[in-house]
């Protein structure tokens, strides 16, 4: 088993003009402790105007200085927005980031999380998967095609050179975000990594990797030539001391961002400044549905967290990504929860990798046959999904990222 840390830039109120500065120097510094420790990848998400949930709306921008402090660590794209990026933006920044890191991208692709982030590109939310399905066909053969033109349903793209190319031939490997749980049959049917939230116990865990590998095997379909990348991460809220009391009292981040992601999906957009996320998640809190454990999370001493990662290990879950940076976990205590998890858990699962390797070289040669098991039980909503269907509207984007050269220009210059 693999693993990695995860990176939202959480900044709950109240903030001071120091504030941005400090986190994303204290994250650079926790994510050259992971790579010095052994951890395998550093997640990080492409988010907008999601004040106090996320100050991450330039990934690319990020994971390049983290190249230049770290030397193993995979740096990952968590994901970057495939419908408020232009398809050629996209590919030179992920080809830039490649290159300067020696070759450690993984590119996860996603298609934005609400209506507060994709309306200010005008963006149907109930489009978002179209477009994302049609990006990726624009995007990623300008990774190994010298000259590449594109005429597609939302994508219209003129023969150009896309420059630079990417040192992983032909492109860093490929996610899909699942914010919701069904997706993870849809990331392995389009043949992409799996990037996941944690699962509520080992049969829901064995039931989802099962469907993800059946559907890999039996029902794989990519929307272009890329090369195909099973694996399936579960993302977890992560905090690890030496008791389960002291862990627990230092990991209230971890419902802070459960609490304010439900809440952007609920009732955002909010107006800004107008909200206060973290005064609203202390009033949540004291309710009994903010005192409610999902019993999933990793946090707690090195022995629990052993006990339930050993579930994980047990239905063959490639990476687990641990999330501590989130509401106001402090620096040091996310340091010290690196430190010794690495020192008294990793190493145990890294161990067991070669064997992991070895059983899922049997699952994809079919040599292994994994059971049909029903997700249905286990499928829980965790984000808003679109109501609507698509829409299929050509439209031009205010962010010059998406629509139709030829469509019906936007009013106001």
């Amino acid at each position: 088993m693999k693993f990695g840390i995860f990176y939202e830039h959480q900044l709950p109120r109240d903030w001071d003009e120091d504030s941005e500065h400090r986190l994303f120097k204290q994250s650079l510094d926790q994510i050259e402790l992971a790579d010095q420790l052994g951890f395998d990848y550093a997640w990080e998400v492409e988010h907008h105007f999601l004040e106090e949930y996320s100050h991450s709306a330039a990934p690319e921008v990020f994971l390049g200085a983290a190249s230049q402090r770290t030397k193993n660590i995979r740096l990952g794209h968590g994901i970057i927005q495939l419908t408020t990026n232009h398809p050629a933006r996209v590919a030179e920044k992920v080809a830039t980031l490649d290159l300067v890191s020696d070759g450690r991208v993984e590119l996860g692709l996603g298609e934005g999380s609400s209506v507060t982030e994709l309306h200010p590109f005008n963006l149907r939310f109930r489009d978002k998967r179209d477009i994302w399905e049609d990006a990726v066909r624009c995007t990623l053969p300008m990774f190994w095609n010298h000259g590449w033109e594109y005429d597609g349903e939302y994508f219209k793209f003129p023969l150009r050179a896309v420059l630079p190319k990417p040192l992983q031939k032909p492109h860093p490997p490929l996610w899909v975000a699942c914010s919701q749980l069904d997706t993870i049959k849809y990331s392995a049917h389009r043949g992409m990594g799996a990037l996941c939230f944690k699962f509520a116990d080992l049969d829901a865990a064995r039931a989802w990797v099962n469907a993800y590998y059946n559907t890999f095997l039996r029902n794989q379909v990519k929307l272009c030539d890329y090369q195909a990348n099973p694996n399936i991460a579960v993302v977890a809220g992560f905090m690890c001391c030496e008791t389960d009391e002291e862990a627990w009292q230092k990991a209230d981040g971890w419902t802070f961002f459960q609490f304010a992601l439900q809440l952007y999906n609920k009732e955002g957009p909010f107006e800004p400044g107008a909200t206060n996320i973290w005064d609203r998640y202390l009033e949540w809190k004291q309710t009994p549905a903010g005192q409610r454990r999902t019993g999933s999370e990793l946090i707690g001493s090195p022995q629990t967290i052993r006990e339930r990662l050993k579930e994980l290990q047990a239905a063959n879950v490639d990476q687990v990504i641990l999330l501590n940076q989130a509401g106001k976990n402090t620096h040091q205590d996310i340091c010290d929860s690196l430190r010794l998890f690495a020192q008294q858990v990793m190493p145990e699962f890294h161990a067991d990798e070669e064997n992991h390797q070895a059983w899922k070289a049997s699952v994809l040669a079919g040599d292994t046959v994994l059971e049909d098991i029903d997700t249905e039980p286990f499928n829980v909503a965790q984000r808003q999904t679109p109501s609507l269907p698509s829409s299929k509207e050509a439209r031009n984007m205010v962010s010059g990222a998406v629509g139709r050269p030829d469509s019906e220009a936007v009013s106001g210059g």
